[in-house]
């Protein structure tokens, strides 16, 4: 048998010499005797290996002539995995894909077509348009490649991770491309919105004071992927990421210099190793949820689906296999299923022992607490495995706790004791308090002192919630937009302040967001993702502009932060950890809250917030013995008065607290 397909294929193509291969690793992997191709299809009927080989010396292009190699399922199939060994490829360079074909039946779930040259879902890097935004290379297609002529990467001798507790932790969420694209910057073109750009960048991270960055999505993506077809999107460009082609190859296009994917894989680790080397963590946020293959009405069929639809997609068996949507993106990855859940670990140890990231944020977690039919799990099995998982022990792992499904489980999420959670609830009652909202003084007391209704009782396998809020709980200020109004522009400032003064008094690991530090607007748009442009860009002119005052103030808010470790205790606060000075809880039109908290070594720290459009004249309680209160915050007044490092002597037994104002006071000898 062997001899007659050799045979067959040799008539094809007379320079290529194949042998059965082998079935493990799934992916591109180099054999003694040449490189072997493994690829997952449980209801595939034929599968033909596509090769495009590059002349000595050049860039193979994604849109050039393939040699096609049919796989004889007699030889090059076991259990479900097609595999081949092609002799005397190129040890690097070598673009690939598949064709795939199989049953037609739509209402079985089978979206099969052999006229679409896929991507392997293995792959670990991927070859596509080499510019980010490169309109002539629109409709470019996405194949696999490979390196195995590089030598392992040098992370040094004395490198070493951070591995800082998540109490510890302050995170920068920011965008690798917008950090650096805008010509403020400062960089050369060439390595604007690149991963190298980071690197020039973490002075002022460190300067910040943060100690990690979670970035959005790393993974390959087509930012052109919403002008594929006519549609009210089709003026977009994806700048978030938020739509996974492949899980295994870090995006392409963040590259220096158009360098394509192997200088991405190198520039990527780069990257990671200056922010270890500054003491940076980092944390990658990830899109397991859905791909970007969209819909069953617009499909974009790069991989998954045409590989396996009826196993890469949650299907609705009972409306002719529609492909149901938990994600708002058209499909919902099988992430239960059992080969989906293996490709899922397979990636997320990739990320950790290649490229030697500390933690993931999983977008739409969720989705992850789905079984195959959509329906919720108790006990998740992806969920579980990831937090059990030898590899990833030493990870952080943060859910996003719901989804597009209504599954929300904010202080619910199954966590084993490993899984950490974004608190949606702190998010919208910290918002509502602050811009004045009647009736949110004990919610706010709750959020800012770690959500222990929440947290402090969470059942390990949680249950199916089916609750969830869109709103945003955003205020004006009385003025929407821009304006010249010093009144609203002062207390706009005032409320930034309010906001990130409580953000770094709470209890948990606190997360801000790339330009907070100087105020960046995006006029509006609380979903930009299709932006390119200043509306997400990091505007580097503006920070200068904003460096004494703005940026100061939350700098050294970041600071004061790490220097307390009142603020990140590892237990939830007990009676002798926080007095509160309220006796007012049940009247719901008080806006207004002060508390205590108790550091026998550093101090205590007092704090109070008045969201009430008038003065307060707040009773301050005495100081601990043989100290006075200090006054370090009061966020109505200009910088540098608004934060003194050192503190201003002679606070006494009341301080007349500006309306939508806050202040911090700190008990020294």
């Amino acid at each position: 048998m062997m001899e007659e397909e050799i045979s067959q294929i040799s008539e094809i193509s007379p320079s290529v010499k194949v042998s059965p291969g082998q079935s493990f690793p799934l992916g591109a992997s180099e054999l003694e005797n040449g490189i072997n191709f493994a690829i997952f299809s449980q209801h595939a009927s034929l599968v033909t290996l596509c090769l495009s080989v590059p002349e000595r010396g050049k860039i193979q292009d994604v849109d050039a002539a393939m040699v096609e190699i049919k796989l004889d399922p007699r030889i090059n199939k076991t259990g479900d995995i097609w595999h081949i060994c092609v002799e005397d490829l190129p040890r690097s360079g070598v673009l690939y894909g598949y064709r795939i074909d199989g049953p037609q039946g739509w209402q079985q779930g089978h979206r099969f077509d052999s006229g679409i040259i896929l991507l392997d879902p293995y792959a670990k890097l991927v070859e596509g348009r080499r510019y980010f935004g490169d309109t002539i290379k629109k409709m470019s297609k996405f194949l696999g490649t490979y390196d195995f002529t590089a030598l392992p990467f040098d992370w040094g001798t004395d490198y070493k991770f951070p591995d800082i507790p998540e109490k510890d932790l302050v995170i920068y969420e920011m965008n690798v491309r917008a950090f650096t694209a805008d010509e403020s910057s400062g960089l050369d073109p060439d390595i604007r919105g690149s991963y190298l750009g980071v690197i020039d960048k973490i002075p002022h991270l460190l300067e910040l004071g943060i100690n990690a960055v979670e970035l959005l999505p790393v993974f390959e993506f087509d930012e052109f992927e919403f002008q594929r077809h006519p549609n009210p999107r089709d003026h977009l460009i994806n700048t978030w990421g938020y739509s996974t082609i492949n899980f295994f190859a870090p995006m392409s296009r963040y590259a220096s210099s158009g360098g394509g994917p192997v200088a991405a894989s190198l520039e990527f680790k780069q990257m990671v190793k200056a922010l270890h080397n500054a003491g940076i963590e980092v944390i990658l946020d990830v899109v397991y949820n859905h791909t970007n293959e969209a819909d069953d009405n617009h499909p974009y069929t790069t991989s998954f689906r045409g590989v396996d639809n009826k196993v890469y997609y949650m299907l609705e068996v009972d409306n002719n296999s529609q492909l149901l949507n938990f994600s708002g993106c058209g499909n919902t990855l099988n992430c239960n299923h059992p080969v989906v859940m293996e490709l899922i670990l397979d990636s997320l140890r990739h990320w950790v022992l290649e490229y030697h990231v500390d933690g993931f944020r999983f977008d739409l977690a969720s989705v992850l607490c789905r079984g195959t039919n959509g329906a919720p799990l108790n006990a998740p099995p992806l969920v579980k495995a990831i937090a059990k998982d030898a590899v990833l022990s030493r990870c952080k792992i943060i859910a996003e706790p719901w989804d597009c499904g209504g599954l929300y489980l904010v202080g619910r999420f199954p966590n084993w004791d490993r899984w950490a959670e974004w608190n949606g609830k702190y998010r919208d009652d910290i918002r509502s308090f602050v811009k004045g909202d009647s009736g949110m003084k004990g919610s706010f007391a709750t959020r800012v002192a770690g959500s222990s209704d929440l947290y402090q009782h969470n059942d390990a396998n949680g249950e199916g919630g089916r609750d969830g809020s869109n709103d945003n709980f955003s205020w004006n200020c009385g003025h929407e937009g821009e304006t010249s109004d010093p009144n609203i522009k002062s207390l706009r400032t005032r409320q930034m302040k309010n906001f990130h003064l409580a953000l770094m008094i709470s209890q948990g690991t606190p997360m801000m967001l790339m330009g907070d530090e100087y105020a960046h607007t995006r006029h509006g748009n609380n979903n930009s993702y299709g932006h390119d442009t200043a509306i997400n860009h990091f505007q580097w002119e503006q920070l200068e502009a904003k460096k004494d005052s703005h940026f100061r103030f939350f700098s050294e808010m970041i600071k004061f932060r790490m220097r307390h470790p009142t603020f990140g205790r590892d237990k939830f606060l007990g009676k002798g950890d926080i007095t509160w000075h309220e006796d007012n809880w049940d009247n719901y039109e008080s806006r207004f809250l002060a508390f205590t908290l108790h550091d026998a070594n550093l101090g205590d720290i007092y704090l109070a917030f008045n969201a009430h459009d008038y003065f307060v004249k707040a009773a301050i309680p005495s100081p601990p013995h043989k100290r006075q209160w200090y006054r370090v915050v009061d966020t109505n007044l200009k910088s540098p008065d608004d934060f003194v490092p050192d503190g201003v002597p002679g606070i006494k037994g009341t301080y007349n607290i500006a309306p939508y104002a806050s202040i911090l006071l700190e008990a020294k000898p």
